[in-house]
């Protein structure tokens, strides 16, 4: 097993053995492995098996929600101060193995060392936040209209919180959803993509070492790692029957749109709370004014990075006529010296495509996008086929340029993959729309020296996207901010600002101190 996982105990879990331990162990499919069992997770830059991972069943969900509810009706009643405290200890325990747990991301994931350092930074960053936030839940005071009394608003813990999260950010989304879940009072339960099951296990061993700590919270017969438990199982055992759950009351779900549409349809049906994080088809709007060198480095990362693998990754590149052609030379140029390979080489900026269905995927992306008369500028499928019978599954970044006035189908869609479609615009407003015409809403950004330009892109005319960015790609988000998307993106909203009230439920309270009993809105009564 490799070093970093033995250094992070992995190889002595009981849900984790070495690769051909056993024999019922499988390739990772989410689509088709065994409802329990065991199964393979490999190294999408080398093929290489890292270790197997035991599914669970569907009795194991069962007990572990009845554990998790024993915990919230203890961790409720804790000061949300003194439950800060405990987050701020788990935010120590990522800084103290934020190299180990970044690695861990490169290796099953595939992102570069620097992006995976990055991810684990992430998780430390919300806990400071959480932190903060601990005392901060702040609710509002109203005056009545009826003489002695008083209005005011409070919040408490919402109860146990679903985490669904997917490969390309294996523990980040995790943290977002339960160090803000933590610190107002709720129990987070993990359901981590089939694709990085053991980048979860490392982190909530990071979490379970900390809540096991003898000076912190002792609840009489409950295990403090019940705070966060985590589920690792296929949909029809484990997923579905968390969705349906009554005693779930948010679930939180991070993927494709497809699976949104499924989770919102099952969680709805029972009146339950939904937060989703799903698809995104960014584009950036580049006006004649830009500056250049800006342009070809924020879409060089936002196009390229994480090997076009996040929800922000840029997919289209709106250009006006009068520099589109320079523009798209530079940055010709520029993916032409981008480093592919090795994500555990420093030199490396671009790892490999998640499994051999992404690079499938690409394919047809790209195949689709030429038969509609668009035409490869680089990469394309002769950067598929250069790594064809290697290890890993690389690919080349592509920059497809897309006929003037036309807008393919295929360029509505999200491709998991570093796939970047150029229009050229002759205006403001035919990027705009072009922009808005997609069913995804996350990310979008505009370069401009232009303030006019700025501001109309970001007035309720402008960008239809929850994140609208001016000088900047659309990649990448601080933890202050709250992150998410509107349209098919999902609406929901997790991470900074005052996203911590979608795992609170709000009490309206109302005080009589009279001796009167007046009614509301003047009514008499008797």
């Amino acid at each position: 097993m490799h070093p970093t996982l033995k250094r992070l105990a992995l190889d002595s879990h009981p849900m984790v053995r070495a690769p051909g331990a056993g024999s019922s162990a499988a390739p990772v499919d989410p689509a088709g492995a065994a409802s329990v069992g065991w199964i393979t997770t490999e190294c999408p830059a080398t093929g290489v098996a890292l270790a197997e991972v035991r599914l669970q069943s569907r009795a194991e969900l069962e007990a572990t929600i009845a554990r998790a509810q024993r915990a919230f009706e203890s961790w409720r009643m804790l000061p949300a101060p003194k439950r800060g405290e405990i987050v701020r200890r788990i935010g120590e325990a990522f800084r103290l193995h934020k190299d180990d747990l970044g690695e861990v991301v490169t290796l099953e994931m595939g992102k570069i060392r620097a992006e995976g350092l990055g991810e684990v930074q992430e998780c430390i960053d919300i806990a400071d936040f959480a932190v903060g936030l601990a005392r901060q839940l702040y609710g509002l005071s109203m005056h009545s209209e009826r003489p002695g009394h008083r209005m005011y608003e409070q919040w408490h813990p919402l109860g146990i919180v679903g985490c669904i999260t997917a490969f390309n950010f294996p523990i980040a989304v995790w943290a977002w959803n339960s160090m803000l879940a933590a610190v107002c009072g709720d129990v987070t339960i993990w359901k981590p993509s089939l694709l990085t099951p053991l980048t979860a296990i490392a982190g909530s061993e990071v979490a379970w070492k900390v809540m096991r700590e003898q000076d912190l919270w002792r609840p009489e017969g409950i295990d403090p790692a019940d705070l966060f438990p985590l589920i690792i199982g296929v949909d029809s055992e484990v997923g579905e029957p968390l969705l349906a759950d009554r005693r779930i009351l948010l679930v939180s779900a991070t993927g494709s749109c497809r699976m949104g549409r499924r989770v919102g349809e099952v969680v709805g049906a029972r009146l339950g709370r939904t937060l989703l994080e799903l698809g995104g088809n960014n584009a950036i709007i580049v006006m004649p004014d830009a500056d250049m060198d800006l342009v070809t480095r924020g879409v060089l990362f936002g196009a390229v990075g994480t090997a076009g693998q996040r929800c922000t990754s840029t997919r289209r590149l709106l250009v006006h006529e009068s520099i589109v052609d320079d523009l798209t030379a530079r940055l010709s140029k520029g993916y032409g010296s981008i480093p592919i390979g090795d994500p555990l080489d420093a030199k490396t900026l671009v790892g490999p495509l998640i499994n051999a269905r992404a690079v499938d995927g690409m394919r047809h992306a790209i195949e689709t996008a030429q038969a509609c008369g668009c035409t490869v500028v680089c990469g394309g499928m002769g950067g598929i086929d250069r790594f064809k019978g290697k290890p890993g599954n690389f690919v080349e970044p592509t920059i497809i340029r897309v006929p003037k006035g036309k807008v393919p189908p295929i360029t509505c869609e999200e491709t998991f993959a570093p796939v970047l479609y150029v229009f050229s615009v002759s205006g403001l407003d035919e990027a705009m729309a072009i922009q808005n015409g997609v069913d995804q809403g996350l990310s979008s950004a505009i370069f401009t020296d232009s303030v006019r330009s700025a501001e109309h892109f970001l007035s309720a005319a402008g960008s239809d996207c929850g994140i609208a960015n001016v000088n900047i790609g659309t990649s990448g988000a601080e933890i202050g901010g709250a992150f998410g998307g509107e349209k098919d993106t999902g609406g929901g909203r997790e991470s900074g600002s005052d996203s911590w009230k979608a795992y609170m439920r709000r009490q309206t309270c109302t005080i009589n101190w009279s001796k009167d009993l007046p009614l509301a809105q003047g009514i008499q009564f008797g």
